[in-house]
């Protein structure tokens, strides 16, 4: 299965958004429920969410549940939070001839960095 980054921050937006623990369950529209069991997998390798495996033998791909964010997740979130960052962004990193998440991730840094300067006045 291919990774999506834009399901990744759908994810992360979403357990933000609930209004207690994070679900143990996540449905997203448009998005089959071992697509994203998969990328929650994802997001537990990176770093940027506690989740539990449940990968089952004879399972065609890893898959977890979400448990919470990390600080690194939701320092992710408010890095992609605009969605004019955000495309612009995984139009940078895409330049560089593929998504590497850390580069994306650094670009996002640089793109906050440069607007929070320039409100500022610096």
């Amino acid at each position: 299965m291919k990774r999506d980054l834009d399901l990744i921050r759908k994810i992360l937006q979403a357990c933000e958004e609930a209004p207690s623990a994070i679900p143990g369950k996540l449905s997203l529209e448009g998005h089959l429920e071992e697509e994203i069991g998969f990328h929650i997998y994802l997001l537990g390798q990176a770093g940027l969410m506690e989740t539990n495996d449940q990968t089952g033998l004879g399972d065609r791909s890893p898959s977890a549940k979400p448990v919470c964010l990390t600080w690194a997740g939701y320092e992710f979130l408010e890095a992609s939070r605009n969605d004019g960052v955000w495309s612009k962004a995984k139009g940078a990193a895409n330049a560089s001839g593929g998504m590497a998440f850390e580069v994306l991730k650094a670009v996002l840094i640089g793109l906050c960095t440069q607007a929070a300067m320039k409100a500022t006045g610096l």
